[in-house]
């Protein structure tokens, strides 16, 4: 009585994690589903079945082996929200900017066959079709994949684009492709990882690619006080009766320690930048397992150094 009772297939592609000892987190289509043992021997003996279902004694994949499996379940449920794929889409400097790119170099994609890496709702892989591209793979790991095939097909290319669900890493291709195309930038371009994902596709081929970008001093006295401010909360010797000021210094640390994303002033940067240039031809997905940039700065002014600020550009080479 009062037992609700669910039934779910389970394969290799389903996103899992362990959480805490006793349980464990499934996505399931749009859903996650949290599921809690009563001891840690049910969640073992749970835990070694689903491991046998979904095939785990078989080789790890490329991305399996440099990626934590929590990180990968919250990562592709994040961009598996249409509210994500929206903003990323109401960017209109962003989306305008791919659809000219692809637009025009109309050439490059005639007639071609082209794969779109980590396609979310399908965006790039529709502007490929408008410059007239013959066959889009458009692999996408979460499950926004169902609505991309659902888009693909209201808006009858169905011939052209065909949707395939996984990590481009563990799925293949029934050939090879002209071109590569994909949205793979981070926060200081590497974050989130995804642009090894897509050197990893160019085992099929890849487009041209050129972002430059690199690092300079910053000396920001107003970024500095407002991360030191924020801080200073735990400074507090009666916060509602309770003396915090013994945390102050750990907070401190922990805010100097996180990147801020944001734009500034460039009137606040100490000295010239220094390029770092990556080519996109050349690289290999090993090259960002360790990336090590060297810099000598030739200052413009004396003053405080707070910080380094990082930003990149990216050039579609047609």
């Amino acid at each position: 009585e009062d037992v609700c009772v669910f039934k779910c297939s389970v394969s290799r592609e389903t996103e899992c994690s362990r959480v805490g000892k006793q349980s464990f987190i499934i996505t399931l289509g749009c859903n996650s589903v949290l599921l809690q043992f009563a001891t840690p021997n049910d969640f073992c003996s749970f835990y070694n079945i689903l491991k046998n279902c979904r095939g785990h004694n078989t080789e790890r994949s490329v991305f399996s082996e440099r990626t934590e499996e929590s990180s990968a379940v919250q990562y592709f449920q994040f961009y598996g929200y249409l509210s994500q794929q929206q903003n990323m889409m109401q960017d209109y400097v962003r989306t305008g900017t791919y659809q000219r790119a692809i637009l025009q170099n109309h050439s490059d994609f005639k007639d071609k066959i082209v794969l779109d890496v980590g396609c979310g709702s399908g965006i790039l892989s529709f502007f490929a079709a408008q410059a007239g591209a013959r066959k889009i793979y458009a692999v996408e790991a979460s499950t926004m994949a169902q609505h991309a095939e659902v888009l693909v097909k209201s808006n009858n290319l169905t011939e052209r684009i065909v949707v395939v669900p996984g990590k481009v890493e563990e799925v293949s291709l029934p050939e090879q492709v002209d071109i590569i195309i994909s949205e793979p930038m981070g926060y200081m371009l590497f974050n989130e990882r995804m642009l090894e994902s897509y050197l990893h596709a160019k085992k099929y081929l890849k487009p041209s690619g050129e972002p430059r970008g690199g690092p300079s001093p910053l000396g920001g006295g107003q970024l500095y006080m407002e991360q030191f401010t924020k801080a200073n909360f735990w400074y507090q010797p009666s916060f509602h009766g309770v003396d915090l000021s013994a945390l102050r210094g750990a907070a401190v640390d922990e805010y100097f320690r996180q990147p801020v994303v944001d734009t500034f002033d460039i009137r606040i940067l100490m000295a010239k930048s220094v390029k770092y240039t990556v080519n996109f031809l050349e690289a290999k997905e090993g090259d960002l397992h360790r990336i090590e940039i060297p810099f000598k700065f030739h200052m413009l002014h004396s003053g405080l150094v707070h910080g380094l600020a990082f930003w990149f550009d990216v050039a579609f080479i047609g």
